[in-house]
């Protein structure tokens, strides 16, 4: 099978920051909160807002792209193709109930990151078919961020990570401390929501989860 050219290196993916408002504290944007995580270590950010309409959501893209863009760091939409295309971002991630990955990539055209979410080896393969750069494969631990996540456990992951040739990105319910058992599975970088959002100093949540990420290189 030909190996698809990768849009985002796999040293971008490590430390994958996914957006939620609702973590945010008063008199704090979420464009300062993303800033804070940049400075922290963060290397890849997904905007991931389902309670805004396509105006807000259009504004809010705008705004965060850029600060992504002054640290050269790749900024994903989550699940809308149309805000993707209009704010000129990296890419973007669809989950399996969302378009199809096919479709996505027939519309972004090439030179555009395109995201999968898999649970399965089946699903992983049809992602990687379908011309993904990435997966996001979880939920790995029990979540908060996402009532319906399905859970994976660790010999799904790591089959799924055996199967395919693109990289794949660990998510749901990670925290600097249980990171360390994911290692041994095969992905290349964790994504996280309220372990960096959630926490009071969000610079320093992020900080802590690249040394963990790091460390567990080792």
């Amino acid at each position: 099978m030909e190996v698809l050219k990768l849009n985002i290196s796999e040293k971008k993916l490590a430390l994958y920051a996914v957006t939620d408002r609702k973590w945010l504290q008063p008199g704090q944007s979420l464009a300062q909160q993303v800033e804070q995580a940049i400075l922290g270590g963060v290397t890849v950010v997904q905007l991931r807002e389902k309670q805004i309409d396509e105006k807000e959501f259009l504004a809010l893209a705008q705004e965060v792209k850029q600060v992504t863009d002054a640290y050269r760091i790749p900024l994903i939409i989550n699940d809308n193709l149309a805000v993707a295309m209009a704010v000129d971002v990296a890419g973007v991630h669809v989950g399996q109930e969302d378009m199809a990955a096919l479709e996505v990539r027939q519309k972004i055209g090439d030179k555009k990151v395109v995201g999968v979410s898999a649970q399965t080896v089946e699903q992983a393969l049809a992602a990687e078919k379908a011309g993904a750069d990435y997966l996001g494969v979880g939920a790995v631990f029990p979540t908060s961020s996402k009532a319906d996540a399905v859970e994976v456990d660790f010999a799904t992951l790591r089959a799924i990570c055996q199967a395919v040739q693109i990289p794949v990105v660990a998510i749901g319910g990670i925290s600097a401390d249980n990171m360390s058992a994911l290692k041994d599975s095969g992905i290349i970088g964790v994504a996280v929501i309220s372990a960096i959002f959630g926490q009071n100093d969000v610079k320093a949540a992020a900080e802590q989860l690249m040394c963990n990420w790091q460390a567990l290189q080792g």
